[in-house]
């Protein structure tokens, strides 16, 4: 039986107002007006996490500074919809809200720039590398404990700045968006999650609307890859189960393989540092997933995994 699927007419999406986040509200835009037609007004709106560029978003509120305007225009009504990068997303929405579609993914990677060194191992010891991330800074520390790692806050734009003034002999930033802005000759190299696990759901969409919003739940759903979809609800799922959050130096990254019997199977792995001394645990499952709760239960498996790798110190001094 063929579901129909409203088409809506109108809409308006809140959006950040950098470049980057400009590009993402656009590429939404581009998607509705080309399934449906609809006719799309942006609302440009700058965010605390915007405005505060002095202290590490652990000290100020986390990721959520991140969406919180966007969604007081949703709540509102001045918008219907808004567009994040899923990894700004926290990992509990406010009473009210969801998450209606996640867009197929970009590279979830992570970046090294540099003007002059090919890659972390090429950098001379005691050399300067730019990273506001607690995920970051953990992983680089591992690898490379000589580094200098100094704060990086700003747009995109703004911290590639920065490095070409000379403050830094390197940054590392996500890889999905210096390849959306067409500058992904700004890349040296890109490191395998190997080296450096990504955040949850990073180079992802998400597109949150209010819940009471039946409307668009049933036309963005259709927007929705699957398994894009899947793997982020188990990275998410581990950092919900950690209590993660921008003070919590924590990673997780879901791939889909396929295994002896040609069968798809999620590998998800997860990373959890000590936010003081050098070290980090690890965890890693693989299962088939066909379902959300069976997503959500891979999360938690590895979740559980790190917090008995970790102990009760480790856990307490976060």
């Amino acid at each position: 039986m063929t579901v129909s699927v409203s088409r809506p007419a109108r809409c308006t999406i809140a959006t950040r107002e950098s470049r980057l986040a400009l590009w993402q509200a656009h590429h939404v835009r581009d998607l509705l007006h080309t399934r449906w037609g609809t006719e799309v007004t942006l609302l440009g709106m700058t965010t605390q996490g915007d405005q505060i560029l002095d202290r590490a978003l652990s000290k100020v509120g986390g990721k959520g500074l991140f969406v919180k305007e966007l969604e007081t225009a949703l709540e509102e009504g001045r918008a219907d919809l808004a567009v994040h990068s899923l990894k700004d997303v926290p990992m509990e929405l406010p009473p009210g809200f969801e998450l209606a579609a996640i867009l197929v993914r970009e590279d979830p990677r992570d970046a090294f720039v540099s003007n002059r060194h090919a890659s972390l191992a090429a950098l001379p010891e005691g050399a300067i590398v730019g990273t506001s991330s607690l995920r970051r800074l953990v992983q680089l520390r591992h690898i490379r404990p000589d580094l200098r790692i100094e704060p990086l806050r700003g747009n995109l734009d703004t911290r590639l700045r920065k490095l070409d003034e000379g403050q830094y002999d390197a940054i590392v930033l996500a890889a999905a968006g210096l390849k959306r802005l067409g500058l992904a000759e700004r890349i040296r190299c890109v490191l395998a999650t190997e080296e450096m696990l990504p955040a949850a759901g990073q180079g992802a969409l998400g597109l949150e609307i209010r819940a009471d919003r039946g409307d668009w739940q049933q036309a963005l759903a259709t927007l929705t890859d699957r398994p894009t979809w899947l793997a982020c609800l188990a990275e998410r799922a581990v950092s919900r189960a950690m209590g993660g959050s921008c003070s919590m130096p924590l990673a997780a990254h879901a791939d889909w393989q396929t295994d002896a019997t040609g069968r798809a199977v999620l590998r998800l792995r997860g990373l959890l540092g000590h936010p003081h001394a050098a070290g980090c645990v690890s965890a890693d499952a693989l299962e088939a997933v066909d379902d959300d709760h069976a997503a959500e239960r891979l999360g938690q498996n590895v979740a559980r995994a790190l917090r008995e790798q970790a102990g009760p110190d480790w856990l307490a001094a976060l």
